[in-house]
């Protein structure tokens, strides 16, 4: 096992915590720059399960591997009876080129940490370590869920879960690091927080022809754009104001010389919400509407609707208890109940299955010029940020412990 330094006695567990952590601070940092340097893909990680396995394992805890297929599982038993906490952080990069010109920018061409998933990953490891160096202490076991696949659906979640990942846990708690709300503040809510993400995807098939002879086609790209206009139309005219919802189209694509009348164009794009009856409008009116507009123009359209993660509705108490504990923890100078964001995040299916929360920590980076959003090429975090976080999960454990003791 990794030692680390011991304390004096008089020190709470929350307070020997916050201390090693900020002790292991460095580390953290080191940790997370080398995954930036080595990113991987969904579905595509073999390394970074390997490095954080061996951390895993260097520490004495309890390893699994192979989890859902590209998962790692760590197991920390206390040396006193007690509930099960879980703590989740994702790994997988995306398929960005890198343009931060940082020093330990990505050594992968295309392929970036452009979310935060290397600061979730080594805030945890530094934190397995710390909880581990205390675990004679510890009333209950912690489940450190390290999760691929994130960010393309369909997750890892799912598959981390049906291989039992959740087994025995009572309890779960995750965190986002988020680059547009300011370093040292935390985000939380009760029930929803984050949005189910779908996509759909519409084929409009008319008749081609010469950009001199209009009468004689059905125009796909005049029939593509006005059922584009039409499906903003869903949300004011057939969602409950009341509700929350988005459609947005982010692909509209159509090759053709510069005097052809396309007979075919390519619309794909994404809905967001948090109810499911919601959900199943959007899914019905968006394939509706696309077939009778096409059908209208005398074409065809084949609209296919394609469910992502669902939302992320936090559990009331466990959401509580994260706005308690972020208000006690080290690095913490705002704690606040944010409104629901449309963004989607697989962590989701875990609180389908026990109880916990989510929740964003501060991340952005005090002296910058620009703050750039979650998969910009040019992301960034603020890196105290992790030490945060880390505090606040490691928080949420103690505080598990104390109230089902």
């Amino acid at each position: 096992m990794i030692k680390i330094s011991i304390y004096e006695e008089g020190f709470t567990l929350l307070e020997k915590m916050q201390q090693l952590l900020n002790d292991h601070y460095d580390e953290m940092v080191e940790i997370r720059r080398h995954l930036h340097e080595n990113p991987e893909l969904s579905f595509q990680e073999v390394e970074t399960p390997k490095y954080i396995a061996d951390y895993q394992r260097k520490l004495g805890n309890e390893v699994r591997e192979g989890v859902g297929e590209r998962g790692v599982v760590a197991v920390l038993e206390g040396g006193k009876p007690g509930p099960t906490v879980a703590l989740r952080a994702d790994f997988d990069a995306l398929p960005i080129h890198e343009e931060t010109e940082l020093p330990f920018a990505s050594k992968t061409d295309g392929v970036m940490h452009a979310c935060g998933h290397d600061g979730h990953t080594a805030e945890l490891l530094v934190l397995a370590k710390v909880l581990t160096s205390m675990k004679e202490e510890l009333a209950g076991s912690v489940v450190f869920i390290h999760q691929h696949a994130e960010e393309y659906a369909p997750g890892g979640a799912q598959a981390m879960i049906a291989d039992g990942c959740l087994d025995g846990v009572d309890v779960i708690y995750g965190t986002h690091l988020w680059s547009m709300i300011p370093h040292g503040t935390v985000e939380y809510t009760e029930g929803p927080i984050m949005a189910a993400a779908d996509k759909f995807s519409i084929n409009v098939k008319g008749k081609g022809g010469h950009g001199a002879q209009p009468h004689m086609t059905k125009d796909s790209i005049l029939i593509g754009a006005q059922i584009v206009q039409t499906l903003q139309h869903i949300v004011s005219r057939n969602v409950d104001p009341m509700d929350s919802a988005v459609v947005s189209v982010g692909h509209f694509e159509s090759v053709n010389a510069y005097n052809v009348i396309a007979d075919k164009v390519k619309i794909i794009g994404t809905a967001r919400s948090f109810e499911e009856d919601v959900r199943d409008l959007l899914e019905e009116r968006i394939i509706t509407l696309a077939q009778g507009v096409a059908s209208g123009y005398g074409a065809e359209a084949e609209a296919i609707y394609e469910r992502g993660y669902p939302a992320v509705i936090n559990h009331e108490e466990q959401a509580k208890i994260v706005g308690k504990v972020a208000e006690q923890s080290a690095g913490i100078d705002h704690v606040e109940v944010t409104s629901p964001q449309m963004g989607g995040e697989d962590f989701a299916y875990y609180l389908k299955h026990v109880k916990g929360a989510f929740f964003f920590t501060g991340a952005m980076k005090p002296d910058a010029k620009v703050t750039y959003p979650h998969h910009h090429p040019k992301f960034d975090i603020e890196e105290r940020a992790m030490l945060n976080a880390a505090n606040v999960l490691g928080g949420l454990v103690l505080e598990t412990f104390d109230q089902m003791k």
